[in-house]
């Protein structure tokens, strides 16, 4: 085996491979967040439907989704398999446990909100991006991804779970962003409180601009 994939396999290289993707996937997020947020000109969907068509169609945006769909896939099976290292690890819980005195409770549940997060992804996908990819392999033709934003949010269950899922979203960066920094060794003293202060932010920011939308939506805010 050589010293690239003992590395990989080895409890540190999962730890700095599920920084790099989290890290990786943060910045997707900003991305994807800001083009949906251009359904907030309520101008009908024609700006948001421009930079949609420019994501769906532009030949390096589409590579580039590839690397997107390698990095959710990374960084799930990466998380499942430290959660199961650290699990086998202590198959019996200690006799006295304070966990709350070292750890926050949202640090200590990565693996449940990623589950929850995980189960999201899957709805989201199912709403919006397998029905707009299929239907442009077949007839080479995008979806009215606009119109289907407002058919799809009429629905107070869909809503619910959107907003629900912007939670576990909001938990789980709040701890993944600074982790991410710690992992590769990105503190220092000097800007740990910097760093804290834009992953928190980060945390509200884009779960926050994410639920708004199926609520505004929902609520005729948007048309």
């Amino acid at each position: 085996m050589s010293w690239f994939s003992q590395t990989l396999t080895s409890s540190i290289g999962k730890k700095l491979l599920m920084a790099l993707t989290g890290l990786f996937l943060i910045t997707f997020l900003v991305i994807h967040a800001g083009i949906n947020a251009m359904i907030f000109y309520n101008d009908g969907g024609e700006t948001f439907t421009h930079w949609g068509h420019f994501m769906g169609t532009n030949p390096i945006i589409r590579t580039l989704e590839i690397g997107l769909v390698a990095g959710f896939l990374i960084h799930i099976i990466d998380g499942f398999l430290l959660w199961k290292t650290n699990n086998d690890a202590r198959p019996v819980n200690y006799a006295v446990n304070n966990p709350s005195a070292n750890s926050t409770w949202y640090s200590r549940s990565m693996g449940l909100l990623g589950t929850l997060l995980l189960i999201f992804l899957v709805i989201h996908t199912a709403h919006f991006w397998i029905p707009n990819r299929s239907n442009q392999f077949a007839t080479g033709e995008e979806l009215n991804l606009y119109q289907m934003m407002l058919d799809i949010f009429k629905n107070i269950w869909v809503v619910l779970i959107y907003v629900a899922g912007c939670f576990s979203l909001y938990w789980h960066l709040l701890h993944g962003f600074k982790s991410a920094f710690q992992t590769l060794g990105w503190n220092h003293v000097k800007y740990n409180r910097f760093v804290s202060f834009i992953g928190t932010a980060y945390a509200i920011v884009i779960p926050l601009l994410f639920a708004l939308m199926p609520i505004s939506i929902y609520f005729g805010w948007v048309q």
